[in-house]
């Protein structure tokens, strides 16, 4: 999913803990983030937070059902 804003950050971090399988954020430079690491969701997500030229990225569950944990904190880019 495209997304441009992740919304109550505690709230996605503790839904990230509940997914089965691997959940990657890639950026358009193709950077991509395993945020299964709680390292890399904090490291990863405050420098993307921060980069104002950061303005959407793409959320892969790799275990579709671990969408419907992190779904209600992604705010999907309007088509």
């Amino acid at each position: 999913m495209r997304v441009k804003q992740i919304i109550n950050v505690d709230g996605f971090y503790k839904a990230l803990a509940k997914c089965k399988g691997r959940v990657e954020l890639i950026t358009d430079d193709r950077d991509v983030l395993n945020l299964a690491s709680t390292l890399t969701q904090f490291i990863g997500l405050t420098t993307v937070f921060s980069n104002p030229n950061i303005e959407a990225y793409e959320i892969v569950c790799y275990n579709p059902e671990d969408f419907k944990y992190i779904e209600e904190f992604l705010v999907p880019v309007e088509k």
